[in-house]
């Protein structure tokens, strides 16, 4: 039986703003469908030029049933087995060639991690702004995500790298991957850090969330966190996503889309 490919395009302010409500109108879990990134998008620099990112979501075909064989349809096939001729077995990739693999793709990385740093670095000096500059490989937590170039930049008062809300930072990392990207002809997974800001943002955001959802516990009333970007509103939900008494939604358009916590009805009567 054929199975016919059903794909939705979605447009929104970040790719997984767009993946969520792609997800969300399908009614799926990410694993079910494939995901093409057809644009970034674009916060602009320092906040102008924007535009918005598209992605295409396409369901994956329902995987192949094995028919069962009868009782006495298995038994005969069984019983003939001894005789049949052995079947050939693809011989195991050479050892020389699986080491030929591994360097390529040591190679790879290596050349990823150059380009980053030297590229960040030109960068920064175009900006006049005076920093250390390192470059590092995130190994992938599953099979589904690819390793990430995790740059670090480092020195005296480099604030104004941040900026309000990461805007200037998150501008920055955007331009560097795409000359970094283009520069390697591929895409590379990229993302910047200023003085270990981001670590600690994270930890705040989190911190933040479980304090939040035990005040909408305590009070019995929602909780409306303030406005954060698409990044940060990500950890508040999973951080909170197995929470046994809250749940959480965004609401609001860009810039001002903030994260509400609300009770579980399971929850609301206590």
């Amino acid at each position: 039986m054929s199975f016919e490919k059903t794909t939705l395009e979605i447009i929104a302010p970040t790719v997984e703003e767009a993946i969520d409500r792609g997800l969300s109108q399908l009614g799926l879990s990410f694993d079910a469908v494939d995901v093409d990134i057809l644009d970034q998008g674009s916060r602009g620099l320092f906040g102008l030029g924007s535009r918005q990112a598209r992605v295409r979501l396409t369901i994956k075909p329902p995987a192949p049933q094995v028919e069962q064989q009868p009782v006495e349809q298995a038994a005969e096939a069984q019983a003939p087995a001894a005789a049949e001729p052995k079947r050939e077995t693809k011989p195991a990739q050479p050892a020389a060639e699986a080491q030929e693999e591994k360097s390529a793709a040591s190679e790879a990385t290596r050349e990823a991690l150059r380009v980053a740093q030297q590229v960040v670095t030109e960068l920064l000096e175009k900006m006049k702004v005076r920093a250390d500059v390192s470059a590092t490989v995130v190994e992938p937590v599953d099979e589904n995500d690819e390793e990430l170039v995790m740059v670090e930049i480092r020195g005296e008062d480099l604030s104004i790298l941040i900026g309000r809300r990461s805007e200037t930072l998150n501008a920055l990392q955007y331009i560097a991957s795409l000359i970094v990207s283009k520069e390697l002809g591929r895409w590379v997974p990229m993302s910047i850090d200023v003085q270990g800001y981001r670590a600690r943002r994270e930890r705040q955001i989190r911190i933040l969330a479980r304090r939040m959802a035990e005040q909408a516990l305590h009070t019995g009333r929602k909780q409306t966190l303030e406005p954060m970007p698409a990044n940060e509103r990500r950890l508040v939900h999973l951080e909170l996503r197995d929470h046994p008494g809250v749940y959480t939604e965004s609401t609001g358009d860009e810039p001002n889309r903030k994260v509400v916590i609300l009770l579980k009805k399971n929850t609301q009567n206590e």
